[in-house]
């Protein structure tokens, strides 16, 4: 609920004119769990009715993509901190409820993807029967889409050991919309297949958009500074598209070029895109260099991922480097740790990570939910095996908010070494 209530406030924020609403909040009502109300809070400032009266259609808008998205959110409050402060309610008038999709069919649909698409068929098979069985006895009736997106992928999961397979809310609404036609959710962590509406829909316009997106969290770049001892730190908290993100990423490489060793941190990092995976360990090697096979179900092929002959900079191929991990470091964030790990080119520190190793592909499932299904596995090149179900395991072990002083130490002795020996 919370990942949700994020969205909604980020997505409500994006729709009205800036400064016209401080947040939005996501309400559940204590007598009715399977009721939520959005409560949307504008200055204490401003005259709720003549304000109302400005942003009458932006308010219809929100109304509308609420009785699509989230159906279970029958209450759309708006008003400010003041005291006593003015409310206008816009209750759900169930004109938009044949266009909600009851929650068994999406269940049921979710399965038939998981059939199609997923990894290992047997298995998928295995996990679909037995969410049937519950499908069944009722156990997704009638439940709010919080709760039957939390409910199901905990079941996918706990039938399948798969921590990549979820079911999930669709992407935000489209800030801005004018066109009041549905539209798909996006997947997780890649590009979606067509635009949504209200977006370009120009391959390259889209992605201008989607680098523009990218730019308010720094493409994930959270920290990018040289420690004591000139020591390069790296804080990376997901991974981003390398389309997008290539330039910062190059940026941040640049400024660590000259450094005596690298620590890179990935102990906040959930994952993304395999091909940045790549590009960012491409810059610590200075041969070509196998680091790992993706075999992909559907098409029954097998990708290799080199690292490049051309980077955009310096490389970083004779500094010693460190790689912090943590039981959240999970996805693309941990198959870098692990091609690292087995090229010997890394040293591992903190603790065990997450165990997902299977790239996952998002399918729209009645419009305003997705299913993550892994379409594919990712294989060591010469052992064949992957961290799946059971992480990347440090070389040197330590809780995770003791991995960066440890890894200085280290990176401080090794560079103290190769002095002594120069």
């Amino acid at each position: 609920m919370e990942q949700i209530a994020r969205v909604l406030d980020h997505f409500v924020k994006e729709l009205f004119p800036d400064g016209a609403v401080l947040r939005a909040e996501l309400l559940r009502d204590g007598d009715d769990p399977g009721q939520l109300t959005v409560r949307v809070f504008i200055p204490a400032t401003e005259d709720l009715a003549a304000w109302a009266t400005v942003h009458r259609e932006r308010m219809d808008e929100l109304r509308r993509e609420l009785s699509l998205r989230l159906p279970s959110a029958r209450l759309l409050e708006f008003t400010s901190d003041g005291p006593a402060a003015a409310v206008i309610s816009m209750p759900d008038d169930g004109s938009l409820a044949a266009e909600q999709l009851p929650s068994r069919d999406i269940a049921a649909r979710a399965l038939a993807l998981l059939r199609e698409n997923y990894v290992f068929p047997e298995l998928a098979e295995q996990v679909a029967a037995a969410v049937e069985t519950r499908l069944a006895a009722g156990e997704y009736d009638n439940l709010d889409e919080i709760t039957l997106t939390e409910l199901l992928t905990s079941h996918l999961q706990e039938a399948s050991g798969d921590k990549h397979l979820r079911v999930r809310l669709g992407g935000a609404p489209g800030p801005g919309r004018r066109d009041r036609g549905r539209r798909p959710g996006s997947p997780d962590g890649g590009d979606r297949a067509e635009p949504e509406r209200g977006e370009p829909a120009d391959r390259e316009a889209r992605r201008r958009k989607m680098r523009q997106v990218g730019r308010l969290d720094n493409f994930g770049i959270h920290r990018v500074e040289r420690l004591d001892g000139n020591i390069g730190y790296l804080d990376l908290r997901r991974v981003p598209m390398p389309e997008n993100a290539g330039p910062a990423i190059a940026a941040a490489m640049e400024l660590v070029s000259g450094t005596y060793a690298l620590i890179i941190d990935l102990r906040q990092n959930g994952g993304g895109q395999p091909a940045m995976v790549t590009l960012i360990a491409s810059y610590l090697f200075d041969h070509s260099t196998h680091l790992i096979d993706i075999y992909n179900r559907k098409e029954n092929s097998t990708t290799q991922n080199w690292t490049l002959s051309y980077l955009p900079g310096p490389r970083l191929a004779k500094q010693p480097v460190f790689v912090l991990t943590s039981k959240r470091t999970f996805s693309g964030a941990e198959e870098f740790a692990f091609d690292l790990k087995n090229q010997k080119r890394a040293t591992i520190v903190g603790e065990t990570t997450g165990g997902g190793a299977h790239p996952v592909s998002g399918h729209v499932v009645g419009d305003y939910f997705t299913v993550g299904v892994p379409f594919a596995k990712s294989l060591d090149p010469v052992t064949k095996t992957n961290w799946e179900g059971t992480g990347v395991e440090p070389d040197v072990k330590v809780p995770a908010a003791d991995a960066l002083a440890t890894a200085e130490k280290l990176a401080m002795e090794k560079i103290q070494a190769k002095k002594a020996s120069n």
